[in-house]
């Protein structure tokens, strides 16, 4: 880590990468609660999906609904409903958001 703190060009790249990363996981935010509020009409409240930062983001599911998640859609998450936006990506954020909406209207229990 040194090496990059302490190479001016390295440590513009690190930025560089860094920004790209943030970015990145902020439109998956904003992809995520558009599928949710606009295409799907999921039931709820999904504001805290874009009000929340980091790479991780509680969905406000139950521990049944997620693991309805994980059996049923095999989209992997914690009891308490934590996901990783980082995994999220343009070729699978459309089935989460899809298998989320089921388990919030029950279909997918």
């Amino acid at each position: 880590m040194s090496l990059i703190l302490n190479d001016p060009g390295l440590f513009e790249e690190w930025k560089r990468d860094i920004r790209t990363m943030a970015g990145r996981i902020i439109a998956m935010r904003h992809e995520l609660h558009r599928l949710l509020t606009e295409e799907l009409h999921t039931p709820g409240n999904w504001d805290h999906i874009i009000n929340q930062i980091g790479m991780f983001s509680f969905t406000g599911i139950s521990p049944a609904q997620s693991q309805a998640l994980i059996e049923k859609a095999h989209v992997y998450l914690t009891a308490n409903g934590r996901i990783s936006m980082a995994g999220l990506n343009s070729h699978n954020i459309g089935y989460f958001a899809r298998s989320l909406d089921g388990v919030v209207r029950g279909d997918l229990s």
